[in-house]
């Protein structure tokens, strides 16, 4: 049952823990999604560092591809975010995996280019979701699901479908239970019932 969406605890159970494949070392019982961040193109990644995160993609606790994407306020030029992301999408059609995705400002420029590269089948997690209802409703009318962390926007979260809807702590000292709790109380729905529907469709997701 995983009821975490996107974390970066190494040890945390119940959860998609995000990790970068040069740190890459599973342990019995967890999930992983692997990836490089946007912010990791202030440094060049090698066709060796590509060649690692396609073997760690193919291990059987690796359930996702990222976190990967865009940010318009840190990392290298956009074109050069663009071209390491498109890589995971090819990575994630390859391997019939999910990708994780982290924008900062940049949802047009994330689906453009994924409509270039012609990988709109790729499934996509958008986490951490803090923008408002006009950016979910972006998001949503490609397809994505949306993840929320204990900081979003509620008009935002009211605007997501149930069938889309995921939940994380991400990097936040704060349990899933927390989360669940301040999206229950959003979306005037019991705990449990946010709890069940954010589990299954991850479990969708994922498999």
């Amino acid at each position: 049952m995983l009821l975490d969406f996107h974390t970066h605890r190494p040890d945390a159970t119940a959860a998609l823990i995000s990790v970068d494949p040069r740190h890459f070392d599973p342990q019995p019982g967890l999930w992983y999604s692997v990836g490089f961040h946007p912010w990791d193109t202030l440094l060049p990644i090698t066709p060796g560092d590509i060649a690692l995160l396609e073997q760690c993609a193919h291990h059987p606790q690796v359930l996702a591809i990222g976190e990967t994407g865009m940010d318009s306020l840190r990392g290298a030029d956009l074109e050069t975010q663009e071209a390491l992301f498109v890589s995971h999408l090819q990575l994630a059609r390859g391997t019939g995996l999910p990708v994780v995705v982290h924008s900062v400002r940049t949802a047009q420029q994330i689906l453009a280019a994924r409509h270039r590269a012609q990988l709109t089948d790729v499934p996509l997690a958008i986490h951490g979701m803090r923008g408002n209802q006009h950016v979910a409703r972006t998001w949503l009318d490609a397809g994505c699901y949306l993840s929320y962390g204990p900081r979003f926007n509620p008009a935002a979260l009211l605007a997501t479908p149930l069938d889309r809807l995921l939940i994380e702590t991400d990097d936040a000292p704060v349990t899933i239970h927390h989360v669940a709790t301040l999206v229950a109380h959003t979306l005037h729905r019991p705990i449990d019932t946010i709890l069940h529907i954010t589990t299954a469709n991850a479990q969708r997701l994922l498999t």
